[in-house]
């Protein structure tokens, strides 16, 4: 049976701070769905109404196009051990590049990792939590590595420049591209 909650509680953060991986829903209007998997250490509790994650540049920009469009965000942490939990925050979110005001407040919250494009900010509508007795026991074996060595062996200026020719989603809403590489770890 579900819950909702208007915050994240000490449980709920501490089941968070578990987890290997997330995912991210966006959708915005006329647009695809869009629905992500996310590791590394790149997710932070802000505050029990407020959350983040690092992101790094990869195949596409969607959910920083659904977030300018629509604002609205779904993440969801699944309990692969025991006990059996599902975890999901519904809210309103917005993309925070290195070139913004607020970069720097917001990314002290994180170690930068090569490839950083942007951090996602959350401010939490509410949190609902579901018994996940159908999800599978699995074991977290280890990161891949492959996203980082591939930014980390990227020329700064060819990485700057591939991402400022992206902007826009595969369903043509616009995003706004970073103006620096980070080099991170």
């Amino acid at each position: 049976m579900s819950e909702f909650f208007d915050a994240l509680d000490d449980k709920h953060i501490a089941m968070i701070g578990k987890q290997p991986v997330f995912f991210v829903a966006t959708a915005a209007e006329d647009a695809r769905i869009n629905l992500s998997p996310k590791g590394y250490d790149a997710f932070r509790v802000i505050a029990p109404t407020r959350v983040a994650y690092l992101d790094l540049g990869g195949s596409g920009n969607e959910t920083h196009a659904h977030l300018s469009a629509d604002g609205r965000i779904t993440l969801m942490f699944c309990n692969f051990d025991r006990p059996a939990l599902i975890l999901r925050i519904y809210g309103k979110g917005r993309a925070v590049l290195p070139q913004d005001p607020d970069w720097a407040k917001l990314s002290a919250h994180f170690e930068m990792m090569p490839g950083t494009r942007q951090i996602f900010d959350i401010a939490i509508e509410s949190v609902q939590t579901s018994c996940g007795w159908g999800v599978p026991f699995m074991e977290y074996r280890e990161e891949r590595k492959t996203l980082k060595k591939a930014h980390r062996q990227t020329d700064p200026d060819e990485w700057v420049a591939k991402y400022q020719d992206r902007i826009s989603s595969i369903d043509g809403l616009p995003t706004r591209p970073t103006d620096r590489f980070i080099a991170g770890d």
